[in-house]
């Protein structure tokens, strides 16, 4: 198993497609229990046109977003191909998120994400996102497993 992955590994993992898949990178996995993902905030990305034109600002909803991909690609990566193949990962709760400082485009989003517990389909995790090592923002939450349809 690989200790990294790229956009298009990630692609073959998640749903997700342009312009809502917004990790870039998964590097250092550790099978079912971290990684980090990669996201580039770019002036060019969807959302900077509007949040906010004159002082671009990434919404904190897509950081929860960040987060909530980076662990369904560590969930789907560790887990048997087969067992993943006709399903999908759900975010179920956002029991804490908090923004510290606000992401400003043109820069390299860090999200070191661990999974905290499993039990059954249903997976808690944690995560602190960076931007040259400051901390932005951190948030636990829940999603689950399910059945694609």
């Amino acid at each position: 198993m690989t200790n990294s992955l790229n956009k298009k590994e990630i692609i073959e993992l998640l749903p997700h497609r342009e312009p809502m898949l917004l990790i870039e990178e998964l590097i250092d996995i550790k099978k079912l229990f971290s990684a980090t993902a990669i996201v580039n905030v770019k002036k060019s990305s969807f959302f900077v046109q509007g949040h906010f034109p004159d002082n671009p600002v990434m919404p904190g909803v897509l950081i929860v977003e960040d987060f909530g991909q980076a662990a369904a690609a560590l969930t789907a990566h560790g887990i048997d191909k087969e067992t993943y193949e006709n399903k999908l990962v759900f975010l179920m709760g956002v029991e804490k998120a908090r923004f510290r400082n606000p992401v400003i485009p043109d820069c390299k989003l860090e999200l070191h994400i661990e999974a905290i517990r499993s039990h059954g389909r249903v997976w808690k995790y944690k995560g602190e996102a960076f931007v040259e090592g400051k901390k932005m923002a951190d948030a636990i939450w829940s999603a689950t497993i399910v059945d694609r349809k």
